[in-house]
């Protein structure tokens, strides 16, 4: 298992940036993928027409997201969680990302889903 921290800036602000992250409607603009996503802990989401599924656990408004996100054989003793941090930032907002046990196999993958589609989708979007 591997762990991944990046910090992206997005040229919006915090309330725009949480928006586009927890609102679907605003998820499906911005990937044009099917989206699934709730603001309460305990449900259940899905991503980019279900390529990402998992559990939202907690939300501070404007501030944090934290999701356990779901793998082939999960370990209900060590899962994969995503925190993310919204910072005000003279350009936006800082986007502090960070991926715990992330499955050796799956990393490379996830490192460039974070890169490449995600943030990237994101930063276009605004």
């Amino acid at each position: 298992m591997k762990d991944f921290k990046k910090y992206y800036i997005i040229n919006a602000s915090s309330e725009e940036v949480y928006l586009a992250l927890t609102n679907p409607f605003t998820i499906e603009l911005w990937t044009g993928e099917k989206a699934e996503m709730s603001t309460e802990p305990n449900s259940e989401f899905s991503l980019l027409d279900g390529s990402l599924v998992g559990r939202n656990l907690e939300f501070i408004e404007n501030k944090m997201i934290v999701q356990e996100w779901y793998f082939g054989d999960e370990n209900p003793d060590n899962p994969s969680i995503v925190t993310i941090k919204l910072h005000k930032d003279e350009e936006g907002t800082s986007v502090e990302l960070r991926h715990t046990n992330i499955p050796d196999e799956a990393y490379q993958d996830i490192v460039d889903g974070w890169n490449y589609v995600y943030f990237k989708g994101l930063r276009d979007f605004f």
